[in-house]
């Protein structure tokens, strides 16, 4: 049964989306799960809890090296994150995105011209080489096309194209 975005929530992560399976090669999940582990353990101060921060980093550098892609251990990345194919992801550490988004490649959520940086919405998908530059707000269920260079806000529910990106 194939999802439709009424289906998915911009709120409630959906964990299934990151699960991965015992011998299961995805990268981008496994990448995933070695920054969760990071933030889960680094606020701890047990031996135990710093031995995994520090497993944690070397599976993240391992995966980030596999798959490619440039997302700090110190991102904030809302739960059910999905990304296919993670070659070439740049996630800048103070861009924020929401639950159940879909990122795929050579996308770049960062920085601008301007001073600040991306939040993005719940249950957005974001198309190959799209760029979210400077302090653009991305609504919940929004779709932002490939190749497209989005430097002002896209609505909820909206889908934005094109270089500059505007509103279809």
């Amino acid at each position: 049964m194939s999802s439709t975005p009424e289906e998915v929530s911009a709120q409630i992560p959906d964990l299934s989306r990151e699960h991965v399976g015992r011998l299961e090669w995805n990268a981008s999940r496994h990448l995933i799960r070695a920054i969760r582990s990071y933030q889960a353990a680094r606020h701890h101060d047990s031996f135990w809890s710093t031995l995994r921060a520090r497993t944690a980093v070397l599976e993240y550098r391992f995966w980030s090296a596999v798959t490619g892609a440039d997302i700090p251990l110190n991102c904030q990345l809302g739960l059910g994150l999905l990304c296919p194919h993670p070659n070439g992801i740049v996630i800048h550490p103070e861009a924020v995105i929401g639950p159940n988004c879909l990122i795929f490649q050579q996308v770049t959520i960062g920085a601008g011209s301007s001073p600040g940086y991306p939040v993005i919405g719940g249950h957005v998908d974001i198309g190959a080489g799209a760029k979210i530059l400077g302090p653009v707000r991305v609504g919940d269920h929004a779709r932002i096309g490939a190749n497209a260079v989005v430097l002002s806000d896209v609505p909820e529910r909206a889908t934005a194209v094109g270089i500059p990106a505007r509103i279809i």
